[in-house]
C-alpha cells in the first residue's frame, strides 16, 4: 500500500507542498519571536510608565483630599511632618510608607488609612499615595528638620 502513495504523483506534489508550507512557517515563526522580544521591552517600559502616571494621578487626588490638611498641599508639613523632603525619602522604603498609611501610627495624630483597620482607603489606593509621594523624591528640597512640624 505505501507503494501505492509513492506512485501517486499528485499525492506526492501535495505532501511536498505541505511540507514546504510547513518549513516556510516555521521560518516565518523562528524569526518573529526576536522581532516581537525587541518591541515587547519597550512596550512594557511603555506601559509602566503609564501605570505609574496614573497611580501619580490618583495618588495626588488622594493627598489633596486625605493628607493635605496636615502634611501640606506638597508634603511641606503643616502640623504633620513634611514628607517632602531629602531626608525623609531617602530614609524610608515603600513598605514602610506603606505600612505607615495603612496603620497610622499609634500615640500621634496620624490615623489607620486602610479600611481594614476602620480607614476609608483600599490597599490600591495606599500603593497610588505611595506612588505620588515617592514622585517627589528627583526635586525634594534638603529638610534636615523634617520631622518638626512647619520646619520650627
Amino acid at each position: 500500500m505505501t507503494e501505492a502513495i509513492r506512485d501517486d504523483p499528485a499525492l506526492v506534489r501535495s505532501t511536498r507542498r505541505w511540507q514546504q508550507a510547513g518549513i516556510w512557517l516555521m521560518l516565518v515563526l523562528v524569526l518573529s519571536f526576536p522581532l516581537y522580544k525587541l518591541t515587547e521591552s519597550s512596550r512594557r517600559a511603555n506601559a509602566t510608565a503609564l501605570q505609574q502616571q496614573a497611580q501619580i494621578a490618583t495618588g495626588t487626588q488622594l493627598w489633596a483630599l486625605n493628607c493635605a490638611e496636615c502634611h501640606g498641599k506638597m508634603g511641606q508639613g503643616i502640623s504633620a511632618p513634611a514628607l517632602n523632603s531629602q531626608q525623609f525619602l531617602t530614609s524610608v522604603t515603600d513598605a514602610q510608607m506603606t505600612n505607615i498609611i495603612r496603620g497610622g501610627i499609634p500615640g500621634t495624630a496620624m490615623p489607620a488609612w486602610l479600611a481594614d483597620y476602620g480607614g476609608p482607603l483600599t490597599d490600591q489606593e495606599i500603593a497610588a499615595l505611595v506612588t505620588y509621594i515617592r514622585s517627589w523624591e528627583p526635586t525634594a528640597p534638603s529638610r534636615p528638620d523634617w520631622r518638626t512640624p512647619s520646619g520650627g
